[in-house]
């Protein structure tokens, strides 16, 4: 169930969201960001094409920081949205947890099906899954009076 805070948003409310409303808008979207305390305690974020499986983000990965945190147990954050500036629309969810990569052989020839091709070349890619021990999420939804025009005169 969707509650309603007071927010900044053009209505003045901002929907928070509850765990199925923020799966099923994961599921509308394609590329997210995955962020992660590196071990100089710089805070890393980039972006991945992902699937959702489950309640579990999957992405695949190659060597690098993001794989190095991973291996290292160190808690992964994930964030997707979709905005609508014309609207001023928009949701944002976030998932907190631990990742693991992907190593038996038959989920990882069903995430080759599932997950598709990198956007990015990769060498020697894995799967990663992102279990979320916490999911939250928030929406600005569209309100009436929203939308204005303007006229265009074609001459």
């Amino acid at each position: 169930m969707e509650q309603q805070e007071r927010g900044s948003g053009p209505a003045g409310r901002i929907e928070t969201l509850d765990r199925d409303a923020c799966l099923a808008l994961l599921s509308t979207v394609v590329v997210g960001r995955i962020a992660w305390s590196a071990s100089t305690n710089d805070l890393k974020i980039v972006p991945v094409n992902f699937v959702l499986d489950g309640d579990s983000i999957v992405f695949k990965t190659a060597r690098g920081g993001k794989l190095d945190a991973v291996r290292h147990g160190v808690p992964l954050t994930f964030e997707a949205d979709d905005v609508e500036p014309a609207l001023h629309v928009g949701w944002s969810v976030v998932l907190n947890g631990r990742a693991e990569v992907v190593t038996e052989r038959g989920q990882v020839r069903r995430l080759e099906r599932f997950v598709g091709a990198a956007w990015a070349p990769m060498a020697e890619p894995v799967f990663v899954r992102l279990s979320p021990h916490e999911i939250s999420g928030r929406r600005i939804p569209l309100h009436a009076g929203g939308v204005t025009t303007q006229p265009v005169d074609d001459a």
